[in-house]
């Protein structure tokens, strides 16, 4: 249920989608039924589903390697314990954070901010999912009709809230959980953009507003500004909500950041 290709070759989108469609024309090949069907198409054909996640990052901690391009992947059996995350982010205090993490008991593989921001969300959302089977327990669900109870009450505004209170940098990230939730979270000073929009079928967020205008034909009035300090959470079952995470402090946003994201197109960077 959760498909992920990431490239470092010279022309990396390209890349990635040839290795998507090549795939996806692969299983069509060898099952000519799956043509026509959607429901079969999702269940049975990678890369085909409601939530995606695409990022272009160059490195700017780590190795340029593979292993260092986002979007990155915990994973686990139980399917709301999975975590993809992908961000612009750069945090001032990894080795904090890093230290937490051993503090807390765990034994992260690697020492950089994507991975110990990951980490930190992956700890509280293991916690989370572990209160909501105690609940469930309680109201005598089995192990098995657990998981939609905990998938359709887990708070990922609590989870983001407690993973990211020690947090220090310029930050805006994306998550998928293994079951279909997705939250994008902005840090409080609003140092890198993210703006969204949303309809009656579809919900999506970018560093760039005019790569929505385009790709949606809109307006510029109707793509909005994800407000700092605060998440935007899409469940499975479709709801939003935009929730405060933490307290929004004073606005810095970054002009090289609200540059280096947009072009001429750009209604605002143009004037």
């Amino acid at each position: 249920y959760i498909s992920r290709v990431r490239s470092i070759e010279q022309q990396p989108i390209q890349d990635v989608f040839s290795k998507i469609n090549n795939r996806i024309n692969e299983v069509l090949e060898n099952n000519p039924a799956l043509k026509e069907d959607v429901s079969l198409q999702k269940k049975h054909i990678p890369y085909i589903g409601e939530v995606m996640l695409g990022h272009v990052r160059y490195g700017t901690f780590g190795k340029n390697s593979v292993e260092s391009v986002h979007p990155f992947l915990r994973q686990n059996n139980w399917k709301h314990r999975n975590l993809i995350l992908a961000g612009n982010f750069n945090m001032t205090n990894v080795k904090d954070l890093f230290n937490n993490l051993v503090e807390l008991g765990q034994h992260p593989k690697e020492y950089t901010d994507t991975i110990t921001i990951m980490e930190k969300i992956g700890h509280f959302l293991e916690e989370e999912v572990s209160s909501l089977y105690q609940q469930a327990k309680i109201k005598g669900f089995n192990k098995k009709d657990a998981s939609p109870f905990i998938e359709e009450n887990l708070d990922l505004q609590n989870v983001l809230s407690r993973s990211a209170k020690n947090w220090d940098g310029g930050y805006a990230l994306a998550g998928l959980v293994g079951h279909g939730d997705a939250f994008v979270l902005r840090e409080p000073n609003g140092i890198r953009p993210t703006f969204f929009y949303e309809d009656d079928e579809v919900v999506v967020v970018a560093s760039e507003r005019p790569v929505i205008q385009t790709v949606f034909n809109l307006k510029i009035d109707d793509v909005q500004e994800l407000e700092r300090g605060h998440a935007l959470i899409i469940k499975k079952n479709g709801k939003t909500s935009i929730e405060k995470v933490l307290e929004p402090r004073e606005k810095k946003s970054c002009s090289f950041e609200r540059i280096y994201f947009s072009r001429g197109s750009d209604a605002s960077i143009y004037e």
